[in-house]
Parts: C-alpha cells; sequence; structure tokens
C-alpha cells in the first residue's frame, strides 16, 4: 500500500505543476462586425467613410475607363472622310514579312494583331495605356 502511495506522489505532482502552467493561446483575432452592426467608435466611423468615398471613386473611375474603351473602340473600327485627309498626321505600322495581318508598331516595334481592320484605318497601340493614346495607320 505504502508503495502504491509513494508511487502516485509523483505522478499528482507532476499534474499539480502541468495545471499551474500557462498556456498561450496564441494572439486573438479580432472579430469582424456584422453589416448589421453599427460602428461606435468616431475613428472606426470615420475609417468606413474614407473607404466608402474610395470604393464610389473606384467605380467611377471603371466606368468613365469603360465608356473611354467603347469610344476609342468605335473610333478604330470606323474611318471618316475627315480622317482620311489627315492620313499624314500619323505614322504608318511596318507589315511583318510572312505573316499577313501582322504589323510591328512604329513606336517600339512590338507586334500588333490588325486582321480584319481595313488598309489606312487609324488604329491605338495597344501595347500603350490609353492615358499615352499612340495612334497608327494600318499599310
Amino acid at each position: 500500500m505504502k508503495t502504491k502511495l509513494l508511487l502516485s506522489l509523483p505522478l499528482v505532482g507532476c499534474f499539480a505543476f502541468v495545471s499551474c502552467y500557462p498556456v498561450h493561446e496564441g494572439p486573438r483575432k479580432p472579430s469582424k462586425p456584422n453589416g448589421d452592426e453599427t460602428v461606435t467608435s468616431e475613428d472606426q466611423q470615420n475609417l468606413q467613410e474614407q473607404r466608402d468615398r474610395m470604393k464610389e471613386r473606384d467605380e467611377q473611375k471603371l466606368e468613365e475607363d469603360t465608356a473611354e474603351m467603347k469610344k476609342l473602340d468605335a473610333d478604330t473600327t470606323t474611318t471618316t472622310p475627315k480622317e482620311d485627309t489627315k492620313k499624314g498626321d500619323y505614322a504608318f505600322a511596318t507589315p511583318v514579312p510572312g505573316k499577313e495581318g501582322f504589323v510591328f508598331s512604329p513606336y517600339n516595334n512590338k507586334l500588333v494583331d490588325v486582321r480584319d481592320i481595313p488598309s489606312g484605318t487609324l488604329v491605338q497601340d495597344p501595347t500603350y495605356p490609353a492615358a499615352e493614346k499612340k495612334y497608327f495607320r494600318v499599310p
């Protein structure tokens, strides 16, 4: 009986020692507020307003860019007599030998696909962003 008591004493001591040891639970993750909850802090409200304004600005910019791209697509697919008289204003692209419908851009010598675009049409160089607006004519 004494041996069982003596053998169980270190085991009880180990359990007591482990139960006193602090357990690290890791960093707590902040809970995300639901859409129904209202933001209480003034700083949090300001942040939320800034996010809303930024989101609205991004949506407006996307709409403007889409409208501008549609306008440019419409401008590049059709030629008007007024544009035909100004053929000397823009550089002509160089045709790629052996590849019909492909040309080298006069601005950076990169390959551009102009299949199904009539000769003499004013085309925006797709290798440049719309803000730079580099145009050339299809040979």
